[in-house]
């Protein structure tokens, strides 16, 4: 099991926190799935929307504070607090990831 998190986890984050959204997208494989809000995001076009569209409705900035790689081969759990215009600001999100080659195959966001 690896346990150290992949370049592409702090990659993503501060490509998100610094607005970069194509930054941000290239984080994905081309076959990547993102769920957030109940919603899954196929595909690194769908994956840049969703990135673009919760960017511009919430103004979002995480400061991760833990990581730490599961029982699954290639799967990482960050935990962050999240700020941004939406209500309850600022919120504890867990964010568990899945990567392969360099690339967020999956993000589960909670």
């Amino acid at each position: 099991m690896n346990t150290t998190p992949p370049q592409v986890l702090s990659a993503y984050f501060a490509a998100v926190n610094e607005r970069r959204l194509d930054d941000a997208a290239a984080c994905f494989a081309p076959d990547a799935r993102v769920h957030d809000e109940n919603h899954d995001h196929v595909g690194t076009d769908a994956i840049r929307q969703w990135i673009e569209e919760t960017t511009h409705k919430y103004q979002p900035k995480a400061e991760v504070t833990h990581v730490a790689a599961t029982a699954d081969a290639g799967a990482f759990i960050a935990t962050a607090t999240v700020s941004g215009t939406f209500p309850g600001s600022p919120v504890q999100l867990g964010y568990t990831f899945t990567v392969a080659g360099e690339k967020i195959t999956h993000l589960s966001i909670q």
